[in-house]
C-alpha cells in the first residue's frame, strides 16, 4: 500500500468550526479494511478515485457503498471502511455546530449514517471536482478555506442556547452534567435533550461520553507516539497505567474506561496499544 498524508490548518477565521484538513492519497492492490472509532464530530470526505464502503454492523440501511465523497456522523459506535485501488481526497473534521450551519439541516438526519454528498447539495459535488482538478495540497486547502468561509457567510446562525450548550460540553471534555447544562441555558432536561439531539445528532449525555472517550483516545495515541522505542511505556500493561489514564480523563475507574473503549472503538485500550490494531477516526 502506498500512502501520502498531508495535514493542513484552516484559515484562523475557520478554526472555531474546522479542526483540520487531511489530504490523502493511497493505492492498495488488496482490500483495505479499517475500523473507525466513534466520535462526537462530523467528517466530510471529498474524494476521487477508488470508492469506499462505509458500514455500520448495527444497521445496513445506515451504511453507504461505493462512495468517495460523503458526510459521516456523528457516530456513537465504531464502524468500518473498505476500499481497493487508487484513491485520493481531503478529509475535513467539523464540529456539530459548524456542520449544522454548513449543511443546512438538523444533524439527526446524519447521526450514525454515511450519506453521499450528492444528496446534500450540489455545492459539495462541485467543490470535490474543483479539488480534484487542483495540482497540490496547499492549493486544495486554500480552496477549502474560501468555499467554507463563503458557505458560513450565507448560513444562518445556530440557536445561541444550543451553541452555548455545545461549548460548555466541549470545553469541559464532557464533564458537565445534563442537569447543569439545562439549568445554564434555562430549559428542562427533557427539552434540552430533544432539541440537542435534533440539532447536533445525538443526546447530550451520549455526546458527553463521546467527548470523554475522544480525550482518552487522543491521550492514548500521544503516549504511544512519545513512548520509548520498543514499547509504549506504562500504558503497555494492564496495571496502574490504565487506572491513571481513566482518572485523568474523567472515568470512574479502569473498568469504566475499558467498557467505553469496547463500545466506541471495538477494542480495549491494551489491544489498541499494540501495533496493527490502532483504529483511525471515522472517514
Amino acid at each position: 500500500m502506498l500512502t501520502e498524508a498531508v495535514v493542513g490548518l484552516p484559515d484562523p477565521r475557520l478554526r472555531p468550526y474546522v479542526d483540520r484538513y487531511l489530504g490523502y492519497r493511497e493505492h492498495t492492490a488488496r482490500p483495505l479494511v479499517r475500523r473507525e472509532v466513534a466520535g462526537a464530530f462530523v467528517v466530510l470526505i471529498l474524494g476521487w478515485g477508488a470508492p469506499l464502503d462505509v458500514t455500520d454492523a448495527r444497521a445496513a440501511e445506515r451504511s453507504a457503498y461505493g462512495v468517495n465523497a460523503f458526510v459521516a456522523g456523528p457516530f456513537d459506535a465504531y464502524c468500518a471502511t473498505r476500499t481497493i485501488g487508487a484513491g485520493a481526497g481531503v478529509q475535513v473534521l467539523l464540529t456539530p455546530p459548524a456542520a449544522r450551519r454548513l449543511l443546512g439541516l438538523p444533524l439527526d438526519e446524519l447521526a450514525n449514517r454515511a450519506v453521499p454528498v450528492d444528496r446534500l447539495g450540489r455545492w459539495l459535488d462541485r467543490l470535490r471536482d474543483e479539488l480534484a482538478g487542483l495540482p497540490d495540497w496547499p492549493g486544495r486547502f486554500a480552496r477549502l478555506d474560501a468555499a467554507l468561509a463563503a458557505r458560513l457567510a450565507l448560513a444562518g446562525p445556530v440557536d445561541r442556547r444550543m451553541l452555548r450548550a455545545w461549548r460548555l460540553l466541549d470545553g469541559s471534555g464532557g464533564g458537565v452534567g445534563v442537569g447543569a447544562l439545562a439549568d445554564e441555558i434555562g430549559w428542562s432536561r427533557r427539552h434540552l435533550a430533544v432539541v440537542f439531539r435534533r440539532e447536533f445528532g445525538l443526546p447530550p449525555k451520549t455526546v458527553a461520553r463521546l467527548l470523554r472517550f475522544q480525550r482518552a483516545y487522543a491521550t492514548l495515541g500521544r503516549e504511544l507516539i512519545t513512548a520509548p522505542a520498543g514499547g509504549a511505556g506504562h500504558i503497555e500493561t494492564d496495571g496502574p497505567g490504565w487506572a491513571e489514564l481513566a482518572a485523568r480523563c474523567g472515568y470512574y475507574d479502569q473498568s469504566h474506561l475499558i467498557r467505553e473503549f469496547r463500545e466506541f472503538a471495538g477494542a480495549t485500550p491494551a489491544a489498541l496499544a499494540h501495533p496493527g490494531s490502532h483504529s483511525s477516526n471515522p472517514g
